[in-house]
């Protein structure tokens, strides 16, 4: 569920895992935004998903996405996990031996719990795989999240070009004035 067509993205920050990705359809800064604030948005972040022919784009999915996020939200900085497996509810993986192997494929009771669902999945394997490299930006003011890849695991902002670059000029001015 990553970013794969051409088209352009409006957020700050993506190329983060699918459940990170959804949380960051939402910042703040000096143009704060929210990607699924309308069905322009939605379409656009289904197609960017490459999820389009999949999901419908309506009041129904963005309902949907905004309880996934709020949900996703809710388990990376609460550790409240209710609503997390309420979205799971919608959906399981189904296992199948093909020619080509194993293969797991998501079924939804509803499209438009897919993409959410496929975030609310995402969460399960990122606390899995190492839950304390899920973090949100040291920065005061930004809301982004990301997945700290790091070779030691000391990551403090989304981006160092941004948020980083800003923490560092507004220490060393503090120092200077």
């Amino acid at each position: 569920m990553l970013i794969t067509s051409g088209m352009r993205d409006p957020r700050p920050h993506t190329g983060e895992p699918p459940a990170l990705d959804l949380l960051n359809t939402r910042w703040a800064g000096a143009e704060p935004g929210d990607l699924l604030a309308d069905l322009d948005g939605l379409r656009r972040w289904l197609e960017l998903l490459e999820l389009a022919d999949r999901v419908p784009a309506d009041d129904h999915t963005l309902t949907a996405l905004h309880t996934a996020r709020a949900a996703v939200h809710d388990a990376v900085t609460r550790a409240d996990h209710t609503a997390l497996n309420r979205v799971l509810d919608h959906g399981r993986i189904r296992r199948q031996l093909t020619d080509e192997g194993p293969r797991d494929i998501p079924e939804v009771d509803d499209p438009a719990w897919l993409p959410g669902w496929l975030a609310a999945d995402n969460l399960l394997h990122l606390i899995a795989q190492a839950p304390h490299r899920i973090r949100q930006c040291a920065h005061p003011d930004c809301v982004l999240f990301f997945y700290d890849t790091s070779k030691n695991g000391t990551r403090r902002w989304h981006s160092m070009a941004t948020c980083g670059n800003r923490t560092k000029a507004a220490r060393h001015y503090a120092k200077t004035s």
